[in-house]
């Protein structure tokens, strides 16, 4: 089995315009489900794949985060959302782990991937940055052969553009963009993962993210990246390529 389980998954062959992909349940939604929200209101379909269940995360479990993963989803309006099993904090980027990404990527043909900071506190971020990078540069060679659900050969597909969301750690970001209307439902679909963040009456023991002000900082950076661009609030992306406009008069 590739995919452990599929969340919200309204059509099994539907073709995606992003696909967010993270290493652990609500990293795409920390920091770049504001842009989910934005262009799954102009029409565009959106999903996410985690690849891991986040079983090494000291507050909750796999199965409670997977759990909050499809209340999230169903918050963010998803087309999609699917697990992979890959290890917490001790997977590979190596051809086993690539292609589980790629069987993915190959199924649902996405425009655009969002993934991982290129680097971070956590040591996973960065090198789910640099595996699902590799394998969407993978899953455009018709020499690898992976399967679909229905055992089918999948043809080859490589996205257009990789962006990297910040999570952590700040990285000064290639472009930003205005998430102030979908603010609101941004911190709903993290305050989804109860398990990770501040709850008064919880007996779990304290991490980075579950203290009080945790989530007064996570609006504190959209507002810096919004100000740049003269918005309430923002998410920032780093590229791996040269930015294309059609005019200047895109760019604000």
């Amino acid at each position: 089995m590739i995919l452990s389980f599929g969340v919200e998954r309204k059509n099994k062959f539907m073709k995606l315009d992003i696909l967010a992909i993270g290493i652990h349940p609500d990293d795409v939604e920390l920091s770049a489900s504001g842009t989910l929200l934005k262009h799954i209101a102009l029409g565009k379909k959106a999903g996410i794949l985690d690849l891991t269940r986040g079983e090494l995360g000291t507050r909750g479990s796999a199965a409670l985060r997977t759990e909050e993963a499809m209340k999230s989803s169903k918050i963010l309006g998803l087309t999609a959302r699917e697990q992979l099993t890959l290890a917490d904090g001790f997977f590979e980027n190596n051809e086993t782990a690539q292609k589980h990404i790629i069987q993915a990527i190959r199924k649902y043909k996405p425009e655009i991937v969002l993934c991982n900071a290129v680097s971070d506190r956590h040591p996973d971020h960065g090198r789910a940055a640099k595996l699902t990078s590799d394998a969407c540069f993978y899953s455009g060679l018709v020499k690898i052969e992976t399967r679909g659900e229905d055992n089918a050969l999948q043809a080859a597909w490589r996205p257009k553009a990789i962006y990297h969301y910040i999570q952590d750690h700040f990285i000064e970001p290639n472009l930003v963009i205005d998430i102030t209307p979908y603010m609101e439902k941004k911190m709903e679909s993290i305050f989804a993962f109860s398990s990770q963040f501040y709850d008064p009456n919880s007996k779990a023991p304290e991490t980075p993210i579950s203290g009080k002000n945790f989530m007064e900082n996570v609006k504190a950076k959209a507002a810096l990246f919004g100000r740049a661009i003269n918005c309430d609030y923002a998410e920032g992306f780093t590229v791996e390529r040269y930015i294309g406009v059609e005019n200047l008069f895109d760019l604000r």
